[in-house]
């Protein structure tokens, strides 16, 4: 054991401390219906799959950069479904090993350190500050970036839709974001994963020229295909904007060895060019956010924001935690607010990613 070990700058790992409310809610008589974290339950589309497997001999190293046609695929994609600038116009993009991972590391990839400050939303997924920590940098949670005063900031994360909220910030207040951001040297980098889930309010990407302006510097979005396409459990994303700081992150990623494995990348290039398969995931999570929304709100619970992505945030004005035993109690799991900083902290999360008969089965219990 040495001192200054890495994981003592981290929090505890959130979920880790749902494992109390699990075990109680393992115990209902009809098991457990898990609406806690936002992990796909239905099977990757066939398209993906016969493209994983034709890939599947790939005895030599891939490309960090991803393959060109890989390359492609995002920028004809960013441009179908971002407003992105199509090929050719200098748009820089990158495959990672999931979101995640780019998220955590982002602040160390792009030099940020001690002194320099990284922004985050007031109300957040975890790992943004588990990035900063990392790089030793200091985090500011706030929506309002006119309270910083004279803080060296660096990078500014957004995410619309958000998790855990699913609130949709406008084009407009993105563009205040990008142009702020700009006039200090900072990036921006857009958490941008459940960009096509939008429900009652129609979500705008970074990228789109009413956001960027027309311009690319300064700007990252970042997205993910294990909403979109069920495949959490291939850690297939990418990052897309400024073409200067995209090779900065990939001279570095090089380094780390930090490479998307060949078939994934293939089976990448089948999810982008089909979107029949996201249309009927687009559906089946619509119909379960239907039931979902209706049962909590006929229980008695309050859905803020929630106009996008894969969660329903709810409140019934207690602290969040005993709200996850009232859940626990019916045999359903849920996130707390509180795992997503403190102005959460009176709220849950309920995630829409479980089957139909689980969907029903907690609808029902909700009744009770």
């Amino acid at each position: 054991m040495t001192d200054g070990r890495l994981s003592e700058r981290l929090p505890d790992f959130p979920w880790d401390l749902l494992a109390p409310a699990k075990r109680a809610a393992t115990e209902h008589p009809g098991g457990l219906v898990d609406l806690s974290i936002g992990t796909p339950v239905d099977p990757v589309p066939r398209v993906v799959r016969e493209a994983l497997a034709a890939a599947s001999d790939s005895p030599g190293y891939p490309l960090t950069a991803g393959t060109p046609a890989l390359r492609a695929a995002i920028v004809r994609w960013a441009a179908r479904s971002c407003a992105a600038p199509a090929e050719g116009e200098g748009l820089g993009v990158l495959p990672t090993i999931g979101s995640k991972e780019l998220v955590a590391w982002l602040p160390t990839l792009l030099g940020i350190g001690p002194g320099d400050t990284v922004v985050l939303p007031a109300v957040c997924y975890p790992t943004y500050e588990v990035g900063v920590r990392l790089a030793g940098a200091t985090a500011v949670r706030t929506d309002s970036l006119t309270s910083l005063g004279p803080a060296r900031v660096k990078l500014v994360w957004v995410n619309s839709p958000s998790n855990p909220t699913g609130q949709v910030l406008p084009a407009g207040h993105l563009r205040k974001v990008v142009d702020w951001a700009r006039e200090r040297g900072a990036v921006v980098a857009s958490d941008e994963c459940y960009l096509t889930l939008g429900w009652e309010d129609e979500p705008v990407s970074v990228l789109s020229p009413e956001v960027s302006g027309g311009r690319l510097d300064g700007v990252l979005a970042v997205h993910s295909l294990s909403k979109r396409s069920n495949l959490a459990g291939y850690r297939a994303g990418f990052v897309a904007g400024d073409p200067a700081v995209v090779s900065e992150l990939l001279a570095v990623r090089k380094h780390g060895g930090m490479i998307v494995p060949a078939p994934v990348q293939a089976a990448m290039v089948a999810a982008l060019g089909d979107e029949e398969h996201a249309a009927a995931q687009r559906a089946a999570y619509a119909a379960r956010r239907d039931v979902l929304r209706a049962a909590l709100v006929k229980a008695g619970f309050e859905i803020e924001h929630s106009g996008a992505g894969l969660y329903l945030w709810a409140t019934r004005g207690e602290d969040s935690w005993a709200t996850v035993s009232w859940f626990a109690e019916r045999g359903i799991l849920v996130a707390p607010g509180a795992f997503y900083g403190p102005a959460g902290e009176r709220h849950v999360r309920v995630a829409l990613t479980a089957t139909d008969e689980r969907v029903e089965a907690a609808a029902e219990r909700l009744e009770i």
